[in-house]
């Protein structure tokens, strides 16, 4: 990626998220916060009317009636295992809520930056880095919250998870992560990731397998944590293995945003 000097990208990007910061804290003062299962229910209605078969968003949907996901938001803002821990008993627990979290926050995010079509360099910053948005009573910024909060409880496969509402990020599920059945949950996003001819790549005439970016910007979380190489952790999940003497090459990360074309 591009490295641009980081004053200049602080100074741009900050201007550009002003709008998006104030209408963040409008909303969530405004908002009326529920208990989690509560808000947990209200965000699989908001998952099953607005992702289509195809996971795509209606955000142009969600613009004319914002009500269901801010109300979801709202509530992440007010409650969390940070302010609550006596509301999330469990491991599971916890990881459910901060993977059901990400998605909603990002998901209204989309929606308060105008539907953009492509997040762009600046864009990306904007949106990940300089826009406050409030998790379980805390601001933080999206990139903060997956890097400080969410990366540390060592699941490494809450990449297959957490959306940030473009193409290349993971299929958006159509149901919330739930922490009963969350082992299945994430193992099930694991098979389906590293199975996906999108996301996985092979070039058996090159020797080769071009994996999504996701494997690069978090290299760490995978390997060798969790397995000796990242063609090995690929492999773990897949049904047809790839020859292990294969080389791993990365493609482009696609940041048009996954929104539904228009009605």
């Amino acid at each position: 990626m591009t490295v641009l000097p980081r004053r200049w990208l602080l100074r741009t990007g900050l201007a550009l998220a002003m709008p998006a910061i104030l209408r963040a804290r409008q909303a969530g003062a405004a908002g009326t916060a529920m208990p989690y299962p509560a808000w947990l229910d209200a965000w699989a209605g908001v998952l099953q009317r607005r992702v289509d078969a195809r996971v795509r968003v209606d955000f142009a949907g969600i613009a004319a009636d914002p009500g269901p996901l801010e109300a979801v938001v709202a509530s992440v803002a007010a409650q969390g295992p940070q302010n609550d821990p006596r509301a999330f008993p469990t491991r599971a627990d916890v990881i459910a809520y901060h993977l059901n979290a990400y998605n909603a926050t990002a998901m209204l995010g989309i929606v308060r930056r105008g539907i953009p079509d492509y997040l762009g360099l600046i864009a990306r910053f904007a949106f990940f880095a300089n826009t406050t948005v409030r998790i379980g009573g805390t601001d933080t910024t999206l990139k903060e919250y997956e890097n400080d909060v969410i990366r540390p409880l060592g699941e490494e496969r809450v990449h297959f998870c957490l959306n940030c509402m473009v193409r290349g990020c993971p299929r958006l599920p159509r149901v919330p992560f739930r922490a009963g059945v969350l082992e299945a949950q994430l193992s099930a996003a694991a098979r389906e990731f590293c199975s996906s001819p999108y996301q996985v790549r092979p070039a058996p005439d090159r020797g080769r397998v071009y994996v999504s970016q996701i494997f690069e910007f978090y290299t760490s979380d995978f390997t060798p944590a969790k397995a000796p190489s990242l063609l090995a952790y690929v492999n773990r999940w897949r049904a047809s293995t790839l020859p292990d003497d294969w080389r791993v090459g990365f493609f482009d990360y696609d940041w048009t945003v996954n929104r539904q074309p228009a009605r």
